[in-house]
């Protein structure tokens, strides 16, 4: 089969700890044909969505992994699936490779994760599909609504819709003198929407990463676990990542969640649960692949790559 990656860089990637890599490391294995494109190499043109796409073996080698065919102009048609692993942020250039790949579907292409479905699920407010899920949690621009919330809680954490990180997190008490700061510089001065969620102490016990794969999770999740005297377990932000088997309640959570996710067309998905509480939807680029792999007897790239081959043969 043809996969076509739509990666960042290649320059940019950290293959010890890429999920995309993990996928494209245990597709060649299987004798799979690997291509790669960026966003700015899609384009519509006289009627069809082209890909500017470059063939792609991996050569183990440290330093210097890859090598690269010559650029080719292609129809996303011409590959057995697509597959959308640009990293956040999800700006207006996303949204608009959305648009191109949804076209490309109408014409025959098999994008993964589907691109409307992308569009439909931002990862911070697609928890509210679930509400029987989440902690008490509150989306607004309002100042006011926002304090309500503060005082009703008395410990919060604010975060902006379209963050990826955990970037311009911040965590508030109730007697915080930089509550008014806080507020003004997260919405803009009331002119953009954040989210609040109420403060979960379980965090100090790890932010786990459930990863689903057609609509089922795998075995084990990744417990991010914050560095001392920080809030956020995100790997980016100097979370240490552990992994550990599914809880009941993680069980649970992904029973509820998974198979409505794939049935909307997000065969990949990462689920961000602290506690007994789900508090993001990642649909873009979910990650820790490589760092269960590392830890367990559970490879998720080659469940995600028998995955893909169903999906392509209509096996499922």
């Amino acid at each position: 089969m043809k996969f076509a990656f739509i990666l960042d860089p290649l320059e940019e990637i950290k293959t010890y700890k890429d999920s995309s890599y993990a996928m494209m490391r245990e597709a060649q294995a299987r004798s799979h044909a690997l291509w790669v494109l960026q966003q700015g190499d899609l384009a519509w043109r006289e009627g069809g969505v082209m890909a500017r796409a470059r063939s792609l073996r991996l050569t183990e080698e440290a330093g210097d992994w890859y090598r690269l065919g010559p650029p080719e102009e292609l129809p996303l048609s011409a590959f057995d699936a697509v597959l959308m692993r640009k990293d956040p942020p999800f700006d207006m250039e996303y949204v608009y490779s959305t648009y191109l790949l949804e076209l490309a579907q109408a014409q025959g292409a098999r994008v993964f994760n589907d691109p409307r479905a992308i569009r439909d699920h931002n990862e911070k407010l697609a928890i509210a599909r679930f509400p029987e899920f989440i902690p008490p949690t509150l989306v607004t621009r309002r100042e006011a609504l926002l304090r309500e919330f503060l005082h009703v809680h008395g410990d919060i954490i604010l975060k902006p819709l379209d963050g990826m990180g955990g970037s311009s997190v911040f965590r508030l008490h109730e007697r915080d003198p930089n509550i008014g700061v806080v507020i003004e510089t997260l919405t803009h001065y009331g002119s953009r929407t954040i989210m609040a969620q109420r403060y979960l102490p379980e965090i100090v016990q790890g932010d786990k990463r459930i990863l689903l794969i057609a609509g089922e999770p795998a075995p084990y999740v990744l417990a991010r676990i914050p560095q001392p005297g920080e809030t956020r377990g995100n790997l980016a932000a100097g979370g240490t990542g552990v992994a550990r088997p599914l809880t009941p309640r993680d069980r649970e959570i992904a029973a509820g969640v998974g198979p409505k996710l794939f049935r909307q067309g997000l065969l990949l998905v990462g689920l961000d649960v602290i506690g007994d509480h789900l508090t993001e939807i990642n649909v873009t680029s979910p990650t820790c692949m490589r760092e269960i792999a590392q830890q367990t007897d559970c490879d998720p790239a080659a469940i995600m790559v028998d995955a893909l081959e169903q999906e392509v043969s209509g096996q499922r």
